[in-house]
């Protein structure tokens, strides 16, 4: 399908005059729009690498050469890296898989091959480290970064490990962007980032130069890379609308008609990982597009943060992991908004195939729900947050070890309550407040029991157990 029957298909294609913004990079240019190259190891070509303008995708020949027509706005040529290659990063670990364009026609690529396969590999999900001051840095610092190398330590040195920040990096103080650098360079894992919407530049006009310093920073704000059997997305779909912070959660048309053009060079039974910074499933007012283009893939996971809060999400058949955010509910305290502790995505790919845990800073792997107890008249109330949950695990409560059934309910997870309820909490930032979660369950036990324990097993059949006194 062509780009123009793809827009008009989905009624893309806006009413009225079309502005042609051409980039400062393309003008420069010294022997027209066309850019030529060649992709190696150092000494031998490496063929059918994809290469993009961020609108035209092309694929390297034989000899690993490729050419590609540039598009009006075009401003980076970016290599979407092919498995069983090392990511090309700069000495701080952060993503340099691109070239910024400028005077030369003429753009080349060399690769590392990877010593391992590359079939098995990990990646981690940073959403939201959102810091705002030296302060909220220090937190960074002296909390999610050694947390996330003591993960990297329990995996072992030969593991390959890459990660992706999805958005809100920072917190509208843009020039913290050099500490979550240094944060990723502790870490010290190749890093790849999503635009978030702290992540712009404000009143320098609309969505089309909102993400000049972000772009500055890191390139591109869509893009492709390869690890394994796994192809990964980063789109940027946050949309600023030019007036007073406003925004909203879109996918430009030349996003999707780029990522078509990506995806047809991808095996339908592909693992496809796409990442995003505002939910997809319900924040993004042109979903219906997205999910039409992904409607031949039948493995797709979308890593999003944006909210503070964890859940899982299925829809059309595609599996959204809408995460926890690092920063917690704003560097205020040791949980979200719904009772998740404050943390990170931890993902395996085999083959194909993924696996995944929620990682709590500071917390051991296995710290998966927490239980409430709270006396009523006559008996008590047991809430169990099981902050991670899907359809596919199961929930079991034991009273002083006889089972019985739980309820699951929406509500607010009484932590949060306790922790963020009110105009006078948290201290510093008494905006953040309880949210509620679908991801509690209830049950009823009377004062006479002693122990209540919750057993919460995950769709891949690890159990996670809380147990805890009745006073």
């Amino acid at each position: 399908m062509n780009r123009r029957i793809f827009l008009e298909r989905f009624g893309l294609l806006a009413t009225g005059m079309v502005v042609s913004l051409k980039s400062n990079a393309f003008n420069q240019l010294k022997h027209g729009n066309v850019i030529t190259g060649q992709v190696t190891d150092g000494k031998n070509p490496i063929a059918n690498a994809v290469i993009s303008d961020g609108f035209a995708v092309v694929k390297t020949d034989a000899s690993g050469r490729y050419s590609i027509t540039l598009g009006e706005k075009s401003e980076f040529v970016f290599l979407s890296t092919p498995s069983g290659y090392d990511f090309k990063t700069d000495t701080g670990s952060i993503n340099r898989q691109y070239e910024t364009l400028g005077a030369r026609n003429e753009l080349n690529f060399t690769l590392k091959k990877l010593k391992q396969d590359d079939n098995k590999h990990h990646f981690i999900i940073w959403a939201d480290p959102q810091v705002k001051n030296k302060k909220d840095v220090a937190q960074m610092m002296e909390t999610s970064v050694p947390d996330v190398k003591r993960l990297l330590k329990d995996l072992g040195s030969k593991a390959l490990v890459h990660g992706i920040g999805v958005g809100d990096l920072v917190w509208d103080a843009l020039p913290l962007f050099d500490d979550y650098n240094k944060a990723v360079e502790q870490m010290g894992i190749p890093f790849f980032q999503c635009l978030g919407n702290h992540d712009m530049d404000y009143r320098q006009g609309g969505d089309e130069t909102s993400d000049r310093t972000f772009k500055k920073y890191y390139g591109p704000t869509y893009y492709s890379f390869n690890r394994g059997k796994a192809h990964y997305i980063v789109l940027d779909d946050v949309r600023y609308l030019g007036e007073d912070r406003k925004y909203d959660g879109y996918i430009t048309e030349e996003q999707l008609a780029w990522m078509e053009k990506d995806l047809q060079y991808i095996s339908k039974d592909a693992l496809v990982i796409i990442n995003a910074h505002i939910p997809i499933h319900n924040g993004v007012k042109n979903n219906s597009a997205f999910y039409a283009l992904l409607k031949e893939f039948k493995n797709v996971h979308v890593m999003s943060g944006h909210t503070h809060y964890n859940v899982n999400v299925i829809k059309e058949g595609v599996f959204e992991h809408n995460h926890g955010a690092v920063c917690g509910a704003w560097w205020t305290g040791p949980i979200c908004s719904d009772g998740t502790p404050r943390g990170y995505g931890v993902y395996e790919v085999t083959g194909n195939q993924l696996k995944w845990y929620y990682k709590g800073t500071d917390m051991d792997r296995k710290y998966q729900l927490t239980i409430d107890i709270e006396p009523l008249t006559g008996n008590n109330r047991i809430i169990a947050n099981v902050w991670n949950y899907d359809p596919e695990w199961k929930v079991e409560c034991f009273l002083d070890g006889q089972p019985i059934a739980m309820e699951m309910m929406k509500g607010y997870d009484p932590e949060s309550v306790r922790l963020y309820k009110g105009d006078k909490l948290p201290q510093g930032r008494t905006f953040a407040e309880p949210t509620r979660t679908e991801h509690l369950f209830m049950a009823h036990c009377s004062s006479s029991v002693k122990v209540v324990k919750v057993v919460a097993t995950d769709r891949f059949g690890e159990k996670f157990t809380a147990e805890k006194k009745v006073n």
